[in-house]
């Protein structure tokens, strides 16, 4: 009777002085993110806003299936990318490009990387909408 070899084990290494993390940890961080970016694209872009104006357009065109969704993503997905491009300028100027020459820790990077993302997903948001949402929760302060 033969046995079935185990799993390997995984190993995660510190870094060097504490410092920056792995590149183990890094490459588990890309992973999780490039797994995790419809989702954020979606979320944190203004591709549903897009998306649904062009589906009620064609709609409105009277065109049921013309263009294709899938031109409808890509066109979407290319004025998100030109919508959010002075966003992601303002987060590779000050987090990615600093990170990646080593003046700049992973976590000051994310929290540099986080304030335009709020900026942006505020001003795309009525101040009515947070108010009756903190209500709903019933929390005092934003």
């Amino acid at each position: 009777m033969s046995w079935a070899q185990g799993l390997p084990m995984v190993n995660v290494s510190n870094g060097k002085g504490g410092q920056q993390y792995s590149l183990t940890l890094q490459l588990l961080a890309l992973m999780t993110t490039l797994t995790l970016l419809p989702s954020l694209l979606l979320m944190m872009t203004s591709f549903v806003r897009i998306i649904i104006v062009l589906s009620l357009l064609r709609q409105a065109l009277g065109t049921a299936q013309t263009p294709p969704n899938t031109v409808l993503v890509g066109l979407a997905l290319f004025l998100t990318l030109f919508i959010m491009s002075p966003v992601f300028d303002d987060i590779y100027r000050n987090a990615v490009a600093p990170y990646m020459n080593g003046s700049l820790g992973f976590e000051k990077a994310v929290a540099q990387a986080e304030g335009p993302i709020r900026a942006f997903m505020l001003n795309q948001t009525r101040e009515d909408d947070i108010a009756m949402f903190m209500q709903i929760a019933q929390k005092k302060d934003v």
